[in-house]
């Protein structure tokens, strides 16, 4: 017998088809000799510190660094019946095969199994990237040892023993020093979590802290052989210049626009070209993500929510992709899928009539291919209208990116002219589109970066120039200078901090650094130094927000103050991308075999170690802004939602057993008012206190009756029932 075990039931039912004759049974398929089953994902999970220690359960100083080594695995709740049914196969297996997803995690979720289960069986790898029935084919024929991939498991198993060690104990080890200092709240840290923070913090910073500084452009307005148009001063190099090489001085702008207004021009040089322009690629997750947050204001957490949904409606392939382009087998396909995609949603039927199912664009191409191909549509069948309206607007995103690629390339004529007036040069640009081509799908996207196709920037004009030629004569018959002035940047959204997630490299100072996160995407294109993965990074920013380190003003995402102090008491490897791109080095070495995985987690120990005791001795330089409490005078009060609402309690509790009710968000110091009927009966066992008439439900009989009760309570706790209306007093209480 030989086991199959898929990452994922679709490619285990792909395994089984293209084995043949396939049989369902009980959370696998029977093909003859093969059995196949699949994971859920990840089966196992590492465990939580209190799996090592009970007395872990609790939040203490005292349990720091708490050291998940050797680790422990256990099943995660709610999977326990697929993996009693992958455990039971293992056993009965004689040979097994590893099918999980090509990259570090597929090998990992696969290998975590085999050794929980214990397994000493002989095993095999298939690599497979796509369901297609050939390259499936082609990949049985191909099976590899998978002992020739242990260091690519020993190193996704190095990031996963290691996130969760740092993680735990840098989240302990803040929250509880942020708690003597009056911080509600769990502070937590995360080698990618921290970071975007970072970015965050930094970018509202810059905003902050932005000296506006101006420059100047010179523009010209010329009449050539009877076309007018505009045209932009090209400063020398000489000119006085700021470092991005616009011109800084006022008056030297001035002096050329007096120059040259009013006088002869001269066409120096004049060249069009044709301009093509591919469609855009089909989505992964982030892209997608994106543009569902520009179009549509969906968040990225709930994009995720919808492709799963998408994905389990058969209408779309695989949802967390990174990766942009198609296997060259997917090709075959695209008559069947177009077809599909026309009955699915028939406003796109007339540019499905256009579409040439022949047309290979750049997107087919398996050398850019990773784990997984684009997320494109299926040839599965649905009714868009019975789909949400956020489910709808994805899926048709997802169609009209495949449908672009079998329409032809966008065809423009781009000419560039170079005018002389008075001894300086001018520049203008013109585009003339000849062949809409894909464009004609994108006619109503808005602000759509992706397509916005180079217009010439500053130099561009909407004058025909192709008819001009060097030599030409004509006349600068305007020339202004005009002030501009530098703009800070702008403040994140969801979709441009994304963005910058793909490409963190950029901001990193030390060259070094950026280098080892530029070089961990090397393979994959569209990434440039990222950090964390399109599956994970919407869930970094909702933690963010949960936390209370960022929030949403508008569509912008901001630092808010605890964020910001957070941050700055935090050390600079905690809130920058180092940390990623350190391991993923470590990670090469691991797979590579050039060190053991121990060697990475003895280091990491250390370092964890060390930060712990450091932030012990020295606590946190943050400060809470609270409200004193007025009853023990030492600790903050504290805002707490209760089953009847908030109120506010001491944080010295239990030494301190204050509390007041919330009113506006604010503790409401005004006396509580008594609760029953003052009498004038003055209490017989104080001096100053009076009795006020309350009412009771006896437990016993559960008779209602009244009694007094002092009105000094709690110092005086006098407690009379009622008799003939009145208090009954004992005739002792009164001599």
């Amino acid at each position: 017998m030989r086991l199959f075990i898929a990452e994922k039931h679709e490619v285990g039912q792909a395994i089984a088809k293209t084995l043949g004759n396939p049989q369902r049974g009980d959370g696998c398929y029977t093909c003859g000799d093969d059995v196949i089953t699949w994971c859920a994902g990840h089966m196992l999970e590492l465990s939580s510190p209190e799996d090592y220690d009970a007395a872990n359960k609790e939040w203490t100083l005292k349990s720091l660094p708490i050291i998940n080594i050797p680790w422990k695995y256990r099943i995660i709740e709610g999977r326990e019946k697929q993996f009693r049914i992958i455990q039971k196969l293992i056993k009965q297996a004689d040979v097994i095969v590893n099918a999980g997803d090509t990259d570090a995690e597929g090998q990992l979720l696969v290998d975590e199994i085999l050794d929980y289960c214990d397994n000493q069986k002989p095993t095999q790898r298939i690599l497979i990237n796509d369901n297609n029935e050939k390259l499936i084919r082609r990949a049985l024929d191909n099976l590899k040892d998978n002992r020739d991939f242990y260091g690519l498991y020993q190193s996704a198993l190095a990031r996963a023993v290691g996130d969760q060690l740092y993680g735990f104990n840098m989240t302990r080890l803040y929250t509880l020093k942020g708690r003597e200092k009056g911080v509600d709240g769990v502070l937590s840290v995360g080698r990618v979590q921290t970071p975007i923070l970072g970015l965050v913090v930094a970018r509202d910073r810059a905003i902050a802290g932005h000296s506006k500084v101006f420059y100047y452009n010179v523009k010209g307005q010329f009449s050539v052989d009877a076309v007018d148009f505009a045209a932009v001063f090209q400063p020398p190099e000489d000119a006085p210049l700021d470092d991005k090489g616009r011109i800084a001085s006022q008056d030297y702008a001035q002096g050329i626009a007096g120059a040259c207004k009013g006088q002869p021009a001269t066409i120096t040089g004049a060249e069009t070209k044709d301009k093509q322009d591919a469609a855009p690629l089909p989505y992964d997750l982030l892209e997608l993500q994106v543009d569902a947050s520009r179009k549509f204001k969906i968040k990225a957490d709930k994009t995720l929510a919808i492709t799963q949904a998408l994905r389990e409606k058969k209408l779309i392939t695989y949802n967390r992709s990174d990766c942009r382009y198609l296997n060259d087998e997917n090709h075959q396909d695209a008559p069947d899928v177009l077809a599909t995609i026309a009955d699915n949603a028939p406003m796109f039927a007339p540019f499905i009539d256009k579409a040439d199912p022949s047309r290979k664009s750049r997107a087919f191409n398996n050398a850019n291919v990773t784990a997984h191909h684009a997320i494109v549509p299926t040839q599965g069948k649905g009714n868009i209208e019975a789909l949400s309206e956020q489910e709808r607007n994805i899926y048709l995103l997802i169609c009209r990116a495949y449908i672009a690629q079998f329409w032809p390339l966008k065809e423009s004529k781009v000419t560039t002219v170079d005018l002389e007036v008075s001894g300086h040069r001018f520049r203008a640009k013109n585009t003339q589109v000849m062949a809409e081509g894909w464009s004609a799908l994108y006619k109503n996207d808005k602000d759509n970066q992706e397509i916005d196709s180079d217009d010439g920037g500053e130099e561009a004009t909407t004058a025909n120039l192709a008819t001009l030629s060097p030599g030409a004569a004509g006349q600068c018959i305007d020339c202004r200078s005009e002030q501009q002035e530098t703009k800070p940047p702008k403040p994140y959204t969801e979709a441009t901090l994304l963005k910058d997630l793909k490409r963190v490299a950029k901001y990193v100072e030390d060259p070094l650094i950026a280098k080892l996160l530029r070089d961990k995407d090397k393979d994959k294109k569209g990434e440039s130094g990222g950090i964390g993965t399109p599956a994970t990074r919407d869930s970094f920013i909702v933690k963010l927000k949960e936390r209370g380190f960022i929030e949403e003003k508008g569509k912008n995402l901001v630092s808010t103050k605890l964020g910001q102090d957070f941050h700055d008491t935090l050390p600079r490897k905690a809130t920058a991308p180092d940390m990623t791109a350190l391991w993923h080095q470590q990670q090469k070495d691991i797979e590579a075999g050039n060190i053991p995985l121990q060697a990475f987690l003895d280091e990491l120990v250390a370092t964890v170690t060390q930060e712990v005791t450091e932030v012990k001795e020295r606590g946190l330089d943050i400060r809470v802004e609270g409200v004193n409490c007025p009853t023990c005078k030492q600790h903050l009060l504290r805002r707490i939602k209760g089953k009847k609402g908030f109120f506010w309690a001491c944080r010295g509790y239990p030494d301190c057993r204050a509390s007041f009710p919330d009113k506006g968000g604010k503790p409401d110091f005004s006396p509580k008012a008594p609760a029953g009927e003052t009498t004038a009966h003055a209490c017989p066992d104080c001096d100053n206190g009076k009795l006020i008439k309350r009412r009771g439900k006896s437990k016993k009989t559960k008779k209602p009756y009244t009694w007094y009760g002092c009105d000094q309570f709690p110092a005086c706790k006098a407690r009379f029932f009622e008799k003939d209306g009145k208090p009954e007093i004992p005739e002792a209480a009164t001599n």
